[in-house]
């Protein structure tokens, strides 16, 4: 990551909420395993809403904030998060640039090796058009078409698999716009850049809640989101407070509010290097 790409990125807090969480308590996470001393640091990219975005004063919203807010209060720290762009963030978790990433990064085995993680949110991809676009009623439809997604994430990885299907049966394969973020992704198919947007069920689905966009194709691929961690002790102490709030009914009663599945059957495991 460069230091360009960390000049651009913002931090934000969470107006009346960040200073709720200043409790009389005792941090569960020491000052030397943290990126600030009394805060837990996280890396979120506020382009995915509902899930995580920004209002036009700068206060974040979303399911992964107040979940970043609770995990924080829980850990008796001070929430604080970095917007940033999701090719940055594991190199910025790695240079020890935040200490959580909070943006629902998809579980693979490729990161499983190096990211400790803790699958909680259940995510699958989905396809918009615009709607009076393109008729996509199946994966096939795809063929040929010019589609948009994010750079470096599960969805064009996915894309990139599918097109291997596609050539192998026959297929024209499609041709693959690649995005910083959901937004640009959106904004691609909005200019008619695009006949086709990638992104995942959530995104999609309030899309077309607001009438511009067709929820065309969803379900697709179906994978954990998580929170993700290099710190093992950081992620230890992260995993007690998720399965505390899990227990007490917290968790499943935020993520009922989105209209979003928890993964592994609702219980949280911490996952990754040796576990």
């Amino acid at each position: 990551m460069t230091y360009k790409a960390l000049k651009l990125s913002f931090v934000f807090t969470v107006g009346l909420a960040s200073a709720a969480v200043a409790q009389e308590c005792s941090p569960k996470i020491d000052d030397s395993l943290l990126t600030e001393p009394g805060k837990l640091t996280m890396a979120v990219s506020p382009t995915l809403p509902p899930m995580a975005y920004a209002e036009s004063d700068g206060t974040l919203k979303g399911l992964r904030i107040e979940l970043g807010v609770e995990l924080a209060k829980r850990l008796c720290l001070e929430p604080d998060f970095i917007s940033t762009e999701y090719a940055t963030m594991v190199p910025g978790l790695k240079g020890g640039r935040w200490d959580v990433i909070d943006a629902g990064l998809f579980v693979t085995e490729e990161r499983l090796k190096i990211l400790y993680m803790i699958p909680y949110e259940n995510l699958a991809i989905s396809i918009s058009t615009s709607v009076e676009g393109a008729e996509i009623s199946s994966v096939e439809d795809l063929s040929g078409r010019r589609i948009s997604t994010d750079i470096g994430g599960y969805a064009e990885r996915k894309m990139r698999e599918l097109n291997v299907d596609f050539e192998a049966d026959g297929l024209e394969p499609m041709d693959i716009a690649l995005f910083d973020n959901y937004a640009t992704v959106y904004q691609a198919l909005r200019a008619g850049q695009v006949e086709a947007a990638v992104s995942i069920d959530p995104v999609a689905k309030l899309y077309q809640e607001t009438g511009e966009f067709t929820h065309a194709l969803s379900g697709m691929y179906a994978t954990p989101g998580s929170l993700s961690f290099d710190n093992l002790e950081v992620a230890e102490a992260v995993t007690a407070a998720m399965q505390e709030m899990n227990e007490d009914g917290w968790l499943p009663e935020l993520m009922g509010t989105y209209g979003v599945s928890q993964a592994d059957d609702g219980e949280i495991r911490l996952k990754g290097p040796n576990l």
